[in-house]
């Protein structure tokens, strides 16, 4: 009887110490409808974030497989959704182990806002989801909804706060959050009426250009386009131009004084021409649409079209010039009679060289639409700058022009090396719209080929062993010899060097220093190991007991020590038990997420140790189960209502964490439990983030002493 005793208790002891790791979700999320003005409304969910919790950004950076937050607020005959919805708050990169490239978040507080005009009163529903981590885990992903009944559409500004609902939040991992889901009124502010809900929710939009970041990219844009107008100086179309129009005016002007006014005006007309085609790009679009262009894979796939059709004129397949009739109205109005022929002139200059500024121009104003609003402006203003300083610096000082390298086929050259260049920058925006439609058109494998391809193509160019059809003959030397200038020589070495550089990049050489362009390291499809989950050779090795279920959906997930130790993964529990029973070995069930930072350093950290990569490889069955992965649907027939979750299981994510929390008492990743092959547990409370080494390699030994003995 003494023994049921203490059975008893050891097995109520141990449930209580399983749910004890099941963490709750503690932001708080307020959504607001505030009455501006007339029938203009402001939505806005406020997120009042944890001490040690972070939110990722709508551009969360990283090597690309964070998933930011969405909001979707259903559309509504009374509504209209001005704009996408837009982050405020203090927007923090900070570098995280595990990802290649600073990560955007925000700590301690963000709102989203959705600007609206709305015509009536009415009930509007806003559908959102958000995943939460801290340094040690994140949480799985949330779903839920919330209702707002506006009653004041049309009236006067009363400041009187309208009443409002909001429908009890539940998670998508079918969790309820752990804060009050109350409707009622709230202090007005002074700027209009106001309807409010504490709710939980599903997050999405664009960032607003505010945060602390709005004023430093845009000063690196300039200066990135301040040099490619001073890069544009030595197509054709410019620096043969620069001699002639030089002397045009300080011959024709009635003294010098007069000649570098006449010049300096030229060039600030130049200036002002780019500056107001960014204008008007920026009025034309705004900043909603020019955010929304950036990240669209509609968009990139158009962009990747248009910059390989720069590319290829500067080739010298073709020409890509504005109509005639622009350059016959200019250039009829052009003269050094009055400032507006000057003004002219410069026109004229910016029709004829568009064949070799268009090539540039157009993927510099892709790059600044990134900045926003004023990013168009601000960019042409760099790049105009650039492109006008030689016209007003050499009628400031003349003597200059005798110091200029005469024209002739290195111009050519110049516009050929840019070609190649745009092609390899070309490829980012079709990876961009292929990792968003999961194509698998250019995985990290290929899009590192071609730019070796193209890298040593060019090397072999600038040596003269490549011709193209508008090449000149090679300088020759005293004796007659074709040579190649030092410059080149160099050049040719830089850009063989980078091919050497990527090489290893074929099979599973981080590239730390080319991530941000590369795509990432889970889409290696061949050389990387593709063939079912960890290293291909390694899977086949198993014959028909190799992964098979959510493969071709999951293997773009796995993280690089996997590939790279050739570890064998599964992504299903039931896949991985029916394998267990046949290979006689524990299984260790990874709880894991696509968005888990630190499933990524426990990875990195500690899974890539010699003594735990053999331990994991030779005595362990592993499965991967990816908690916030939801583009997977489960069959009609295999959904269904989670106790534990208090929601319905409806997509693989849902399963997996249904399994970790009816199981296993929790709810956060990264966390390992091991079991044998008959689902019985191994070990009481399982692991969860800690990278240390040492302490891991304890934690397996002891299971597979436990299954040992279990298995004697």
């Amino acid at each position: 009887m003494l023994k049921v005793a203490l059975l008893v208790f050891t097995a109520l002891f141990a449930a209580t110490q399983l749910r004890a790791q099941m963490v709750k979700d503690a932001s708080k999320w307020t959504l607001e409808a505030r009455k501006v003005k007339g029938d203009k409304y402001e939505l806005t969910l406020h997120v009042a974030i944890p001490e040690g919790w972070h939110l990722y950004a709508f551009k969360a950076g990283g090597d690309g497989m964070l998933t930011a937050p969405e909001i979707e607020f259903v559309k509504n005959d009374k509504v209209k959704y001005e704009g996408p919805v837009r982050e405020r708050g203090k927007l923090l990169r900070e570098k995280i182990d595990g990802e290649d490239s600073l990560v955007n978040m925000f700590k301690n507080q963000v709102d989203y806002v959705q600007k609206a005009t709305i015509s009536g009163n009415t009930r509007i529903t806003c559908k959102y989801s958000y995943t939460i981590c801290n340094d040690q885990m994140c949480l799985p992903p949330r779903n839920a909804s919330a209702v707002i009944v506006i009653k004041d559409a049309g009236g006067a500004d009363t400041g009187v706060a309208a009443a409002a609902t909001a429908a009890t939040p539940v998670s998508d991992s079918g969790q309820q959050h752990s804060h009050s889901a109350s409707g009622g009124k709230v202090a007005n502010t002074g700027k209009g009426p106001v309807a409010s809900a504490a709710v939980t929710a599903k997050p999405g939009g664009k960032q607003d250009s505010t945060n602390d970041l709005g004023k430093k990219p845009l000063l690196i844009l300039f200066f990135i386009s301040l040099g490619s107008g001073l890069l544009a100086i030595f197509t054709p179309c410019i620096f043969s131009m620069i001699p002639i129009t030089i002397s045009f005016f300080t011959k024709r002007s009635k003294n010098r004084a007069e000649g570098i006014r006449n010049a300096v005006f030229y060039s600030l007309s130049i200036i002002f021409i780019f500056t107001i085609l960014g204008v008007l790009i920026s009025a034309i679009f705004g900043s909603d649409k020019l955010n929304a262009l950036s990240t669209d894979w509609r968009a990139n796939l158009f962009f990747f079209v248009l910059i390989m059709i720069f590319a290829i004129s500067f080739l010298g397949a073709f020409e890509i010039t504005l109509p005639s009739s622009w350059t016959s109205v200019t250039d009829s109005k052009a003269g050094v009679g009055s400032f507006m022929g000057i003004f002219f002139m410069a026109l004229t200059l910016v029709i004829v060289s568009f064949s070799c500024t268009g090539p540039i121009v157009g993927p510099l104003l892709v790059l600044a639409g990134k900045g926003g609003i004023a990013g168009p402006t601000v960019g042409m203003m760099g790049f105009s700058l650039g492109l006008s300083l030689p016209f007003a610096l050499f009628a400031i000082f003349p003597g200059l022009i005798n110091k200029m390298a005469q024209s002739g086929g290195w111009l050519n050259q110049v516009k050929v090396v840019l070609g190649f260049i745009e092609m390899m920058l070309a490829l980012k925006f079709l990876s961009n719209a292929d990792l968003q439609q999961g194509w698998r058109l250019l995985d990290r494998e290929i899009f590192i080929a071609i730019w070796i391809v193209l890298s040593v193509l060019l090397g072999i160019y600038l040596l003269g062993k490549l011709k193209l059809s508008h090449d000149d003959a090679n300088a020759k030397n005293i004796y007659g010899q074709e040579y190649v200038s030092i410059f080149k020589l160099f050049l040719s070495i830089l850009f063989f060097t980078f091919a050497v550089y990527l090489l290893p990049g074929m099979w599973g050489a981080p590239l730390n220093g080319m991530s941000a362009f590369l795509p990432p390291m889970g889409t290696f499809s061949e050389f990387g190991g593709g063939g079912g989950g960890g290293n291909s050779a390694a899977a086949d090795a198993l014959g028909d007991l190799k992964p098979v279920k959510y493969v071709n959906d999951m293997k773009i997930y796995e993280p690089p020590v996997v590939k790279s130790l050739g570890l064998v993964t599964y992504f299903d529990y039931d896949e991985a038990l029916a394998v267990a029973k046949k290979l006689k070995k524990p299984i260790m069930l990874d709880f894991t997420g696509i968005n888990c930072v630190n499933c990524r350093k426990m990875e990195a950290q500690v899974w890539s140790k010699p003594e735990v990569a053999k331990r994991l490889k030779e005595d362990f069955i592993v499965v991967s189960l990816y908690c916030d992965f939801s583009r997977i649907v489960l069959p009609t027939e295999k959904q269904y209502f989670s106790k534990d979750l208090n929601a319905q299981v409806i997509t693989l994510g849902n399963k997996n964490t249904d399994l970790q929390a009816s199981k296993f008492g929790s709810n956060s990743q990264p966390f390992y439990f091991y079991v044998d092959e008959n689902g019985n547990p191994l070990i009481e409370g399982g692991y969860s983030y800690d990278p240390d080494v040492e302490k891991f390699v304890a934690h397996l030994d002891k299971v597979i002493e436990n299954y040992k003995k279990l298995h004697k």
